[in-house]
């Protein structure tokens, strides 16, 4: 692949994109791709070093924010035509019926929304506290089994020095499962996150190939006619010459 195969596949995966973040990231590729050729790499090779089409777009849109995305798309959405006179008259009298109503539906949407990002990062907290109460609770029967020790007790303490020992190096192991557990929920986020992007980037990415297979297919179908013609004209000088 060739530097402008390279932006143009790009330009068409991200043709939702506001244009002028479009134009910023087809430079800042472009520009990468020089750099590398002039260090004396090939087109190709420069090319290839970026990676894949599609990592790049995904990494385009996770520096642009959502909201960015969502007031371009709004921005961009025109109505096919105008509403009717009539149109207008119900909207305005059964407007004391949908707009609770849709007005409850965004606040309860809204809602949803807020409670699972609070109980995402609720569940990564649970861990990291449960560690923390395992590493204490190791700590705390160290301090005891010392002190029971101290008054006599040797067995009581010798064991509650064991298990603080033991409840210590647990903390150890499962702060690292804590922090596993913490890496895949922000991927997690992170690739839902980004196919909500695509959503608002997706359709005129599908709009723009399907203009592009359209023009393929005119291009075989005329390409298809020319044969057929060719084929007629082959005929038709045959014919005088079978009749000779």
């Amino acid at each position: 692949m060739n530097k402008e195969a390279l932006l143009n596949s790009l330009k068409e995966k991200l043709a939702g994109l506001p244009e002028a973040e479009l134009k910023k990231s087809l430079d800042f590729y472009s520009e990468a791709i020089d750099d590398r050729m002039e260090d004396g790499l090939s087109e190709e090779e420069a090319v290839a070093a970026m990676g894949d089409v599609k990592d790049i777009a995904n990494e385009i849109l996770e520096d642009i924010p959502l909201k960015k995305l969502v007031k371009n798309k709004v921005k961009n959405v025109t109505p096919k035509r105008g509403l009717k006179p009539w149109e207008i008259v119900l909207l305005v009298l059964g407007s004391p019926v949908w707009l609770p109503i849709t007005l409850a539906l965004a606040i309860v949407f809204a809602v949803l929304v807020l409670v699972f990002y609070i109980l995402y990062w609720v569940f990564i907290l649970v861990f990291y506290v449960i560690d923390l109460c395992i590493a204490v609770g190791g700590v705390a029967g160290i301090a005891a089994g010392v002190f029971l020790i101290a008054k006599g007790e040797i067995a009581p303490g010798f064991f509650l020095i064991g298990s603080g020992f033991f409840l210590g190096g647990l903390s150890i192991p499962f702060f690292f499962l804590c922090n596993l557990i913490a890496k895949g929920m922000i991927a997690l986020s992170k690739k839902i996150v980004g196919g909500i992007k695509w959503i608002f980037v997706g359709r005129k990415k599908d709009k723009a190939e399907k203009e592009e297979n359209g023009k393929e297919a005119e291009i075989v179908e005329e390409a298809q006619a020319v044969k057929d013609v060719e084929i007629i004209e082959e005929a038709e000088v045959e014919k005088p010459e079978k009749g000779e």
